[in-house]
């Protein structure tokens, strides 16, 4: 069986993360969410996949190539307008004569997760197997109402608070056989303007076929939406994946739990670290500093001497001056923090931090959340980054600023000393 991932769309809410780079080839773990989607695939005997993209499309094709590296043989095509994800999939039908499995490339999910959809589509005479997941806020996902005999009657997308028919939300994954094709010709365009899957779904029910909705366990999947959904993925991870020690840990080092070093990495005297934690090659920690759990450190990172790090991603080629502190944040690559620069992740109020995505104020939910900063930001010494604050791709923050607010792409923000003459005492 093939499988096809939709891997197509920008992720808008995570900017400044997407502004270079797919949200697909986001690292969590040390890996880029659509190889642990990959992973997941291969852990059940699928080894050809159809990936469809369209933003930022030559950086997927670069850094997967034909797909032997990771045991896959990889096919690729472009949709050329983001025009829904049943758009997406049909771009996908000429490299496909069976039933297949297609994944949202932009999911987290376990081998196990996969297992079960392909099981219950084995054993089950369905044009179609679904997975399903519980969920605490239905509203805000394509909720399944349910037969008596676990099939799929319809899918309400975003349903009002209290007018859910079901707290399943969709997952993402799906086995269909080719009916799907069929399906999709029939489906019309969205209130929001695209082709949407779940409503090639609705149509195959309503031609009398028969789609399974199978539930998954909510430990086997995470979805990724927004910036702190980050921090979380990789935790998720983190706590799966199996870690070795196999770089340089100079004599005072400590190490404790579950930590991955690569082979040219370094971790200097004095340094203490609590796994699960990832640091990848050619970094270099320490000395003297402290690297709390659910920390990823990326390629050719320089943490300084002093230096605390709790729950963040620090992106490749990134450097932290010494005696900072990074609390739940994310820093992408070629970052330059300045000493003792500072990510404030909790409120003064201690209340929940708030977060602007897309123009609105989001409230995380989190108690905890420091700053996220995209590409090439720099910040002086003693910069100040109040919680949830985002900064966009080449900003500046010079010494001693406190920003409080977002800084858009090429932006900067100065202390600004006050001009005037003193005059001599005599």
């Amino acid at each position: 069986m093939k499988a096809v991932l939709l891997a197509a769309g920008e992720g808008i809410r995570l900017q400044p993360i997407t502004a270079t780079r797919p949200k697909h080839l986001i690292q969590v773990g040390g890996k880029p969410i659509l190889e642990h989607c990959l992973d997941a695939l291969k852990a059940n005997g699928i080894t050809e996949a159809i990936v469809v993209i369209h933003y930022m499309g030559e950086e997927i094709r670069h850094y997967f190539g034909d797909g032997s590296k990771l045991g896959f043989k990889l096919e690729y095509v472009e949709q050329k307008n983001v025009l829904g994800t049943g758009n997406a999939a049909s771009v996908a039908e000429p490299f496909l004569k069976g039933a297949f499995m297609l994944v949202y490339g932009d999911l987290l999910f376990s081998a196990e997760a996969i297992r079960a959809v392909l099981s219950a589509y084995e054993r089950s005479n369905v044009a179609a197997a679904m997975a399903v997941i519980s969920v605490d806020k239905p509203e805000s996902y394509g909720v399944i109402e349910l037969a008596k005999d676990k099939t799929v009657k319809r899918i309400v997308e975003k349903p009002k608070r209290g007018k859910a028919p079901s707290n399943l939300a969709n997952a993402g994954l799906y086995v269909f056989c080719t009916d799907v094709f069929d399906a999709l010709k029939h489906v019309k365009r969205s209130p929001r303007g695209e082709w949407e899957l779940t409503d090639a779904v609705t149509q195959l029910v309503a031609d009398g076929k028969r789609v399974l909705a199978v539930e998954i366990a909510r430990g086997d999947w995470f979805d990724v939406g927004r910036p702190w959904d980050l921090l979380d993925a990789n935790v998720w991870a983190l706590r799966r994946m199996e870690h070795k020690v196999m770089g340089n840990v100079e004599q005072g080092a400590h190490l404790l739990g579950p930590v991955t070093l690569a082979e040219t990495a370094r971790v200097r005297s004095g340094a203490y670290i609590e796994g699960p934690a990832f640091i990848d090659e050619g970094a270099d920690v320490g000395p003297n500093c402290y690297i709390r759990a659910f920390t990823t450190i990326g390629k050719k990172v320089r943490i300084g001497n002093a230096c605390e790090v709790k729950n963040s991603i620090i992106m490749d080629g990134t450097h932290v001056g010494h005696l900072s502190y990074l609390g739940d944040s994310i820093l992408c690559e070629h970052c330059n923090l300045g000493a003792g620069t500072i990510t404030a992740n909790l409120r003064f109020d201690d209340g929940s931090i708030k977060m602007l995505v897309k123009d609105q104020i989001v409230d995380t939910g989190r108690r905890k959340l420091g700053a996220i900063l995209g590409a090439n930001v720099k910040t002086g010494v003693g910069a100040l980054l109040m919680p949830g604050v985002k900064l966009g791709n080449d900003s500046w923050v010079g010494p001693g600023a406190i920003v409080e607010r977002d800084l858009p792409a090429k932006s900067m923000a100065f202390m600004k000393q006050k001009s005037g003459s003193q005059e001599k005492k005599k």
